[in-house]
């Protein structure tokens, strides 16, 4: 589902996307909590880890790539508390966390995320 949000972005998104990795945990570890400013796992359903591509230079050089993390457990408990449907919750997520990957304010993810679709 995750991979479906991504392939449903615009091109002009999708070109720069060859670098970021997509994984699914259970949880964010407690460094990822603390990163954000929280401290319940239940609480982080996504993140994204990297330098956005507005902030990258040409000098930068052995980077790890960008990172955008899905935790299942919260996801999960999300999706039962909301009942939104399960791929479009998948979905908001993947185009939140990506958004930062561009740089992205809370209105254009949103703009982005009903382009889309």
């Amino acid at each position: 589902m995750a991979v479906a949000a991504l392939s449903s972005l615009p091109a002009k998104f999708a070109e720069h996307l060859a670098d970021v990795v997509v994984q699914v945990e259970e949880f964010a570890t407690t460094e990822q909590l603390q990163a954000v400013g929280l401290t319940d796992r239940w609480h982080l359903t996504g993140l994204y880890e990297g330098r956005p591509l507005h902030e990258r230079s040409v000098m930068d050089t052995a980077e790890m790539p960008p990172m955008v993390s899905l935790f299942r457990q919260p996801l999960l408990a999300e999706w039962r508390e909301t009942g939104v449907r399960w791929a479009d919750l998948i979905r908001h997520v993947v185009i939140h966390e990506i958004g930062h990957h561009f740089g992205l304010s809370d209105d254009d993810m949103h703009a982005l995320e009903d382009q889309a679709d």
